[in-house]
């Protein structure tokens, strides 16, 4: 592996795996970065080169093992199937690579743990992927929340889009920790943590209109001891939406496209707060990349990541518990 140094953090990333949202999203953001691409890797060798040609990667190899061999390359990406996110995050960090890892990072919470101590022991960096937490909105909004709203009581929170038949959708797929409430609805969540904190118990109802083995769709309560609450849905059977809203006992904030947000079109945030009612606008960015920059930042100091390890670790606890009350009908102690 290269050397990095604080004052000069370039990064070579390689990608672990061909994922849409590698190609459409993360690849393009560290190019358009001081950091670069330097190989992907499949467990097909045409596909790896393919992919490699057309996303102008210099090296590509047919086996995700071949790639962690590779000793130009300081850091990997992983966008492989959830179910593949914890083994390959470790084999990733044995190989003395920094990893940002999509979300989540593992199937449950105590494979999260697994993956972080891990990490830990490795002395390298890790990151879950959450892209919404370093778009400047999001950071608006959470400060906005935490010093101009008083007690705030609840928060509601939604992701959902059309998830069109696709049978081999790893998605779909339950070997592969697939359903909604892991692919969108660990936003929600998320969201809610971050302004109210951990919840008590969770109660959930979800349905597999697919016949699939997994939830593709999900509603569920964060209840906690003092009487606030956070209302999370998810889903793949309803059109596009993502959107938010923040309740205090003096105001209110709403976010619409709010986790998957344009890196092409300026966002807004809008509020009421103390019978004062604003709208901010904010400048087209690409939070992909700032994310990026954000691990590489990371990297270079040797400080932990916003969404590192220990924040991936409490936000899959959650959807344990949600997922559990779903499965079981009832409330579940977080």
């Amino acid at each position: 592996m290269s050397t990095q140094t604080a004052a000069a953090a370039r990064l070579e990333f390689g990608v672990l795996g061909t994922a849409g949202i590698a190609r459409k999203a993360v690849i393009p953001a560290i190019a358009a970065s001081d950091h670069s691409v330097g190989a992907v890797a499949s467990r097909d060798a045409d596909r790896a080169e393919r992919f490699a040609a057309e996303n102008a990667i210099p090296r590509s190899y047919g086996s995700y093992e071949a790639l962690l061999e590779d000793d130009a390359l300081d850091a990997v990406y992983v966008p492989l199937p959830n179910g593949r996110h914890a083994e390959w995050t470790k084999r990733a960090a044995d190989a003395g690579l920094d990893v940002l890892c999509e979300k989540p990072l593992a199937a449950d919470a105590d494979e999260a743990r697994s993956v972080a101590d891990h990490c830990d022991e490795r002395g390298v960096t890790l990151m879950e992927a959450f892209m919404y937490r370093y778009h400047p909105r999001t950071e608006r909004a959470v400060d906005l929340a935490a010093t101009d709203l008083d007690d705030v009581r609840t928060v509601t929170a939604t992701f959902r889009f059309p998830l069109y038949d696709r049978p081999d959708d790893v998605r779909l797929d339950p070997a592969l920790a697939g359903g909604s409430l892991m692919d969108v609805g660990c936003y929600p969540v998320s969201l809610a943590r971050t302004v109210l904190g951990e919840p008590d118990r969770a109660y959930a109802h979800a349905g597999d209109t697919r016949d699939a083995g997994v939830d593709t769709e999900l509603a569920g309560v964060l209840a906690y001891d003092d009487g606030r609450s956070a209302r999370v849905a998810c889903g793949f059977d309803t059109q596009l939406v993502q959107r938010y809203r923040i309740d205090a006992t003096n105001g209110w904030i709403e976010v619409e496209r709010a986790f998957d947000a344009p890196t092409d079109e300026a966002v807004e945030l809008t509020y009421e707060i103390d019978g004062r009612r604003g709208v901010e606008t904010f400048p087209a960015v690409d939070q992909y990349r700032l994310q990026v920059e954000h691990f590489a930042d990371r990297v270079a100091d040797g400080t932990a990541p916003l969404t590192d390890g220990t924040e991936a670790v409490a936000n899959m606890r959650i959807l344990d518990a949600i997922a559990e009350s779903a499965a079981e009908g009832g409330p579940v102690d977080c």
